[in-house]
């Protein structure tokens, strides 16, 4: 028995040594059936564990089970070397000393994480393959112990939901005042041991524990070139000649754009001014008028906010105040309220330049101080307008959005004089409402949704379609087929009105039938293509490209009878259009349809045509000739905008019997330019002198061309006489004059009344609804005592946005305060340790004894929490002991992290154990701990369009309602009495009623978040359309590109040195997009790095100098030099397709 004993306690030995090894918590990780390693704490519980020739799991309460009867407690055999290390990497938690996010700030619902996108990757190197989903889709499992239903193929791993982000740490814990003392990252490192001037240094504290990088991962839009899933290894000689070029060149930019303290005087000398101007306005108003004798003019003030106040100022930073006028009966930010109409009235009478802008988010009168002449009475014009109740539209919505072609985004409901669609029964108006025949399908599309904003209706977008009831639907519907049925093309009606999507029946007595009048609109101009095709002379290249427009035409004719258009109307209208841009790359489409846009260059327009032509296999050769090139030239010559023009260039084509495209594209330039000549001179933009010389020179571009011996032969070259050569060089001196006022489009953020940049002494912009922006103002003040490195990194960034044409909310991307957000995020939140504290973590608690105007000055303004530490005097006399951080890098080395942290795209960090900004799914947070939240947790997750009623101040004083208030204006008030409203004058003005209910759409994007530190639900970068954001980050990687490779070589160091802080543009990287190059041959043959600070105005110009100069070239067939007064001949050249064509 003892030996039977002995032999069996043996094989049990075995047997449970393989039990513990097979099944045990410390066993290795397994494979899953795509090879993906999988830890067994990472399966979840749904997933059975055979064992011992069961087929059940074991039950979660109950112990072990081992082979059979034996004792409850499970034995456990010592782990090996090899074995420990495998258990140590797979499941050992890294530790982060710094206190974890909340759990609603990096939660990502959608999309999934980057760490459940890549939880194989880290164990075995594959990836999951998934299937494409909706946005909202949520795997049952995720965040369940225990799924509600067994998962088929690879489930997902088993974990919390709400755990801390790893491609983001965070902070280190706020520490009290006595000493926020953290350890600098890199220890022993002299070259980070930063003293500031005149303080004593502080001695090091002991290196940080961390225990290595975070778990990396291959994120989305990683622009580092190498891998993402390892940090960047820098040398110690490459962060210093980095951290010592941005340290100079920030020297440079601070010394040269600080603004002077004279500058500063003179610009509060005069907001003291124009403010007891106001305040006798006022107070007069509220004491006559509202009755209020206790009134003091001391209730009005003018408070000074934004740079100047911040401390951030520049030398050419205007000034911005915020008037306040707590005690006035009507606020002066309210839409009814009289006082911006009268505070620019006082300004007017005593000869400042003064002008409302009423179209804007709050009121905002902008001020100059010595006007000219012309300006002076052009504004008091448009201030008698408004008296006499004429309103006219500047654009002035400061949504800023550019148009998504060809569309207009913002329209603006404000006809001067009503017409009789606008007073008509809505029944009526639809009837009513056809395309003229001169007007195009845009402007068509545009009058469509004016008439559906004045019948109480809107376009369906993704914000509101939850917001859409049966009357929205019904009147839509009954819009989009009064858009069709009022065509001018009859065929194209009649063809649309035959397609289901399109039948009025099921549009108008089935409400599950929804259609977007941009869908409508897009479906019209894909038929009409679709027609075009049919009678189409040409074809394309070859069988396959045939073959490929045949199936997109078919393609298009199969989706507008779709039987479920109505299902989702946004999904149905997206379908719409990508069929219709399948269809507009179709070569022999896109002949039938050229066009020159307004404003388009005749360069441009030609290379379009000859672009076509090589697409259609036509050859541009008298010799070679085919169906191709004539098509091409009758609707290049049809497609010219102005007629005049148009006319010329068929006359020319006619006479000389030209076949050449080249040759007709050279006259139609020749002539635009002459045009474009000629509208300077109307507009008295040369003076004598020039002009005579211009005008010369128009006479010579349109001076017939004489006719070639050969017929059908012309190469369309204006000959030069032999005197001639310094007239040529002096218009190229002069420069193109497309790009001059006359010849541009109208800028729609400008107007007729804008005050030019200098010459009218100090200006200044008044809001009237300030109240935030001064505590915001306040905000980044005291965060600039915090340390004497803050106000030079600000001023660099905002030097740097400004020369790389990237800081213009107006033109779809940042302002300046955004770009002052994003660096004091980075000081406060990334960079280690950190160098200004949150100074809104800080904030104690409010004082019981405060009065309500104390509150409402330091707790909560308009119902927004305006909690901080604001004790100025504590905060720098804390920041002069060095107290406040133990941060002693060098300007140059946070300047380098600063640029990092935007350019990567959400991969590593080189110098810090974190992970860089993810614009797809960060905003930054400056008031929250941690410095980020998510567009999950914001619901900033897609663009919103609301319709806001357009604030237009207070009415003028001729017209006004039977039941509104009267509202004393300054004509009124001048007269000593208060006019009543007149009822015959509504048919030919805009009446108080009218303008109250004004609307107008207002376009909210997320593309890039910035939460404002007070106003919560303010994204500060709501601006920044597609095109913007695209820029931006170009901007930032190329930035980054530039830094990242000074220092790489001493050749390069010292060249890269030598060319920064010029700013000027020599050619290198001059475009925002032109970011690919990173280096380029210099004149001497060696490599020169970009520069940074390369200014993308100077460089636009250089390269529109050298297209002007090519084109002058090409029109007169010579060489024009700059070298001296003379024109090197280069020969007439010969042939029609001679002379290629400018870009």
């Amino acid at each position: 028995m003892a030996a039977r004993g002995q032999s069996g306690d043996g094989v049990l030995e075995v047997r449970l040594r393989n039990l513990i090894l097979g099944h045990s918590d410390t066993q290795p990780a397994q494979k899953t059936q795509n090879g993906d390693t999988q830890s067994p704490r990472q399966q979840p519980a749904a997933q059975p564990v055979v064992q011992s020739g069961q087929n059940k799991p074991p039950s979660p309460s109950a112990p072990d089970d081992i082979g059979g009867p034996g004792p409850s407690k499970t034995s456990r055999k010592r782990l090996n070397q090899a074995q420990r290390r495998q258990m140590s990497a797979q499941l050992s938690i890294p530790i982060d000393t710094r206190a974890p996010f909340h759990q609603s700030q990096r939660s990502y619902a959608s999309p999934p994480s980057h760490q459940d996108q890549h939880q194989g990757a880290r164990g075995g190197g594959g990836h999951h393959r998934r299937e494409p989903r909706s946005a909202t889709f949520r795997p049952p499992s995720r965040g369940n112990a225990i799924p509600s239903a067994p998962l088929t193929g690879v489930p997902f791993p088993s974990r919390s939901r709400h755990q801390s982000s790893l491609s983001y740490h965070g902070p280190m814990s706020t520490p009290n005042q006595s000493g926020w003392s953290q350890p600098p990252m890199h220890q022993g490192d002299p070259r980070l041991s930063y003293q500031m001037p005149g303080r004593p240094p502080i001695p090091g504290a002991p290196g940080m524990p961390f225990d290595g990088p975070p778990s990396m991962h291959s994120g989305h839009g990683s622009t580092d070139l190498i891998s993402p899933g390892r940090p960047f290894e820098t040398r110690p000689d490459e962060l210093t000649a980095q951290s010592e070029l941005l340290e100079g060149l920030c020297n440079t930019v601070v010394a040269d754009a600080e603004i002077e303290p004279a500058e500063i005087m003179e610009k509060e000398n005069f907001r003291i001014m124009i403010e007891e101007v106001a305040r006798s306005a006022i107070t007069e108003h509220e004491r006559n008028e509202n009755r209020l004798q206790d009134f003091t003019p001391e209730n009005v003030q003018l408070k000074c906010f934004g740079s100047l106040a911040s401390g951030f100022a520049t030398k050419a930073s205007d000034m911005d105040l915020g008037l306040l006028s707590p005690l006035s009966r009507i606020q002066p930010d309210a839409a009814s309220s009289p006082i911006p109409r009268l505070v620019e009235k006082a300004f007017l009478d005593i000869g400042l330049g003064a002008r409302l802008l009423t179209q804007t988010r709050v009121p905002i009168i902008k001020v100059c101080q010595k006007p000219t002449e012309e300006l002076r009475l052009a504004l008091l014009t448009e201030r008698t307008k408004w008296e006499k109740g004429v309103t006219e539209d500047h654009d002035e919505d400061e949504t800023h959005e550019g148009p998504d072609p060809p569309l207009v985004e913002n329209i603006q409901a404000q006809p001067s004089v009503q017409s009789q669609e606008e007073t008509a029964a809505p029944e009526q108006a639809l009837q009513k409402f056809k395309q003229s025949e001169t007007s195009s399908l845009s402007t068509y599309y545009v009058s469509a949704k004016r008439l559906l904003r004045r019948l109480g209706g809107r376009d369906i977008t993704h914000s509101n379609l939850a917001e859409f009831k049966m009357e929205d639907v019904k009147l839509l519907n009954e819009v989009g087929l009064a858009f069709v049925e009022g065509l001018a093309d009859i065929k194209l009606r009649d063809r649309l009105m035959r397609y289901r999507s399109l039948n009025r029946y099921d549009l108008t007595s089935q409400a599950n039938n929804l259609r977007t009048l941009l869908g409508v609109f897009t479906q019209v101009e894909g038929e009409h293509m679709a027609i075009l095709f049919e009678s189409r002379p040409i074809q394309e290249k070859d069988r396959s490209r045939e073959a490929a427009a045949e199936s997109a035409v078919r393609s298009w004719r199969t989706l507008q009878d779709k039987s479920d258009f109505g299902r989702d109307p946004l999904v149905y209208q997206k379908e719409l259009q990508l069929t219709v841009e399948q269809l507009k790359r179709i070569s022999s489409l896109q002949v039938l349809l050229l066009s020159q846009a307004p404003n388009e260059s005749a360069a441009n327009y030609c290379s379009k045509a000859l672009k076509l032509l090589h697409d259609l296999g036509g050859h541009d050769s008298r010799a070679r000739a085919d169906t191709i090139l004539p098509t091409l030239i009758q609707h290049y010559i049809g497609g010219i905008s102005t007629q005049a023009i148009r006319e010329q260039v068929e006359s020319f084509q006619q006479s000389h019997r030209v076949n050449n495209l080249r040759a007709i594209g050279r006259r139609h330039k020749s002539l635009q330019l002459a045009h474009e000549y000629e509208a300077c001179l109307k507009k008295g933009l040369y003076t004598d002198e020039p002009a005579a010389k211009v005008r010369r020179y128009v006479d010579l571009l349109r001076a017939p061309i004489a006719k070639s011996p050969s017929p059908g032969y012309s190469n369309g070259m204006i000959p030069l006489p032999p005197d001639s050569a310094p007239l040529l060089l002096e218009m190229r001196l002069l420069g193109d004059p497309a790009g001059a006022a006359p010849n541009q489009p109208r800028d729609r953020y400008s107007s007729a009344l804008e005050f030019p940049k200098s010459g009218v002494g100090v200006q200044c912009d008044i809001n009237f609804s300030a109240h935030l922006a001064i505590q915001n103002t306040l905000l980044l003040r005291c965060y600039s005592h915090c340390d004497p490195r803050v106000r030079p990194l600000v001023l660099f960034v905002k030097h740097w946005a400004k020369v790389r044409r990237i800081n213009s909310a107006y033109r779809g991307t940042l302002g300046s305060y955004g770009y002052a957000l994003m660096m004091l995020h980075y000081l406060v939140n990334v960079a280690q340790p950190f160098v200004c504290p949150n100074l809104q973590q800080l904030a104690r608690s409010p004082d019981g004894t405060l009065t309500p105007q104390q509150l409402e000055e330091t707790v909560q303004c308009k119902g927004q929490n305006i909690l901080f530490w604001r004790d100025e005097a504590e905060i720098t006399r804390l920041a002069r002991d060095n107290v406040l951080t133990q941060n002693r890098e060098p300007i140059g080395h946070i300047l380098r992290g600063f640029f990092e942290y935007y350019a990567k795209g959400g991969a590593a960090m080189s110098a810090l154990p974190c992970r860089s900004f993810d614009w797809g799914r960060d905003v930054l947070s400056l008031r929250t701990h941690g410095g980020l939240l998510t567009k999950q947790a914001k619901g900033w997750t897609g663009a919103k369009t609301v319709v806001e009623v357009a604030n237009s101040a207070a009415a003028p004083p001729t017209t006004a309602t039977a039941t509104a208030d009267p509202i004393p204006a300054a004509a009124a008030a001048a007269a000593g009495s208060e006019q009543q409203a007149n009822q015959t004058q509504q048919t030919n003005t805009t009446t108080a009623a009218t303008a109250a209910v004004e609307t107008k759409e207002v376009r909210y994007r997320y593309l890039f978040a910035i939460e404002d530190p007070f106003e919560l639900d303010h994204n500060v970068a709501r601006t920044v359309t597609h095109a913007g954001i695209v820029n931006i980050r170009d901007e930032f990687r190329r930035a980054w590109r530039i830094i990242r490779n000074a220092g790489r070589s001493s050749s390069s160091s010292q060249g890269g040195q030598g060319q920064q802080g010029q700013g000027q543009g020599q050619g290198q990287g001059g475009s925002n997009n032109n970011n690919n190059s990173q280096s380029h041959h210099g004149q001497n043959g060696g490599w020169r790095q970009e520069d940074l600070l390369d200014d993308v105005g100077k460089a636009e110009e250089v390269r529109e100098r050298e297209q002007f100069a090519r084109l002058l070239e090409e029109l007169h067939g010579v060489l024009v030099q700059e070298g001296g007064w003379g024109v090197c001949w280069a020969g007439r050249g010969g042939g029609g397709g001679g002379g290629g064509g400018a870009v």
